[in-house]
């Protein structure tokens, strides 16, 4: 369907500025909505190629997203528990007290570059050769705080080659690029690709940087993409995919999990996902750096869009907040339609039972069901304070104060209902029933 002229105007701008102010010898971008990639943009020159959708960048640390949906696929399989220690599933190698959800968020404190010389800019060395020069000193203790590494994707990356018994990139092929049809992501770059550039500060010169292998790294920072495929995996982080993993796990991936208080508050970091302030509240997906390139890609689940950017010079590009732009610019031209509305056919005879109005205290509270949960609403007070799934036959919290936590139904002698218990909160029909316990929280 694609974009208004008015709105595919403001993105164009808003994609030369960055070009322009970023001295960028070539940046591309675009924006999906619903699943579909509805803008593409590029400015710049390449020589002999014209950039745009399909012409293939370094992708940097959005490679980090793919080995993280990697190792949640063998979570969601039963082969690993994210809390299991790394030295489950790595003997003998250092950092091996640290948790697996520590090495996915960053909380790891594990140092962020290996030993040796600036891997980005060298030939790639084995996992062995790694795991051999890695320190048993840590920047900070474990959950201390935020502190990115590029070490422990690396760590993570071989753990999914052992359990696969192949290599962490045979496993991206078939398990993440062949199902959502990426057929232009690749380990090294295949044509027509940009070539990267570092521009020089004062001359605004072009020196080509390198673009070695990354061998034992790669799981961190080496494949290669485009605006069209990573369109596609937008896609799939706002929707998840059935062979690939399901929209429930993805949407685990984006629960913060550690964060600096330098980031305050508008930056934080998930399973294998940046978290950003943005949008409908917070935006997920990842940036990337590698030399000569830059890249960003970020989705906003309420809003159903998503934004790709890619560049071939090592600084300018702003690729968070490029990302966050070009979405805000979409929105406020072309606002998201809201999913229409159905009336509810099926209401649970357990969920029936507690509709209406009920008290904690003297405080008064809606029970309602939107047609998958329950959800509890201050009576005046407008918004949503707590929401509950029937799961099992057994209401869990899903939203609110009450998030994670069982919401009892406590019933008379006669079978009819006294009141609802969600650890010492209390419910009844009438304030302050005299025959329920006294209401806690």
């Amino acid at each position: 369907m694609g974009v208004l002229p008015s709105t595919a105007r403001r993105l164009d701008v808003l994609l030369a500025r960055e070009q322009a102010s970023g001295r960028l010898p070539s940046v591309v971008a675009g924006v999906v909505r619903d699943g579909s990639l509805e803008w593409t943009g590029s400015v710049g020159v390449l020589d002999d190629l014209s950039p745009g959708p399909d012409l293939q960048y370094r992708i940097g640390s959005i490679t980090k997203t793919m080995t993280a949906v990697l190792v949640l696929q063998l979570r969601d399989e039963g082969v690993l528990d994210l809390n299991d220690p790394l030295a489950v599933h790595l003997p003998g190698i250092a950092y091996g007290d640290r948790s697996l959800r520590d090495l996915l968020a960053h909380a790891s404190g594990m140092h962020s570059e290996p030993a040796g010389s600036w891997w980005e800019r060298s030939p790639g060395m084995s996992f062995g050769a790694l795991a051999a020069a890695l320190p048993e000193s840590s920047a900070f203790p474990p959950g201390a705080t935020f502190h990115y590494t590029n070490v422990a994707y690396a760590l993570l990356g071989e753990v999914v080659a052992r359990h696969r018994n192949g290599s962490w990139w045979d496993q991206v092929v078939a398990r993440i690029l062949t199902p959502l049809e990426m057929r232009r992501t690749s380990y090294l770059p295949e044509p027509p690709h940009a070539t990267g550039w570092s521009v020089h500060h004062f001359a605004n010169t072009l020196t080509p940087e390198p673009a070695f292998d990354a061998v034992a790294m790669a799981p961190a920072g080496q494949v290669w993409s485009t605006v069209s495929d990573l369109a596609r995996y937008a896609a799939f982080l706002l929707e998840g995919h059935d062979s690939v993993l399901s929209q429930a796990s993805v949407e685990e991936m984006a629960i913060p999990q550690s964060a600096s208080r330098v980031g305050a508050l508008a930056v934080a970091h998930g399973l294998g996902f940046q978290l950003q302030h943005g949008g409908s509240g917070m935006l997920y997906g990842h940036t990337g750096s590698m030399p000569g390139f830059l890249a960003g890609l970020f989705v906003d689940p309420a809003r159903r869009t998503g934004a790709v950017v890619l560049a071939n010079a090592t600084t300018g590009l702003r690729c968070a907040p490029l990302s966050v732009e070009l979405l805000e610019a979409l929105e406020k031209s072309e606002g998201t339609i809201p999913r229409p509305w159905t009336p509810t056919r099926d209401v649970p005879v357990a969920v029936q039972e507690i509709l209406g109005l009920w008290h904690w205290g003297n405080t008064a509270y809606t029970f309602s069901w939107n047609g998958d949960e329950v959800v509890v609403t201050g009576l005046g007070r407008g918004g949503r304070m707590h929401q509950f799934a029937l799961r099992d036959g057994v209401f869990v919290g899903t939203l609110g104060y009450h998030h994670g936590e069982r919401l009892d139904v406590v019933r008379r002698d006669d079978g009819g209902i006294s009141h609802l218990v969600c650890e010492t909160f209390v419910y009844t029909r009438t304030p302050y029933d005299e025959d329920a316990p006294i209401p806690g929280g």
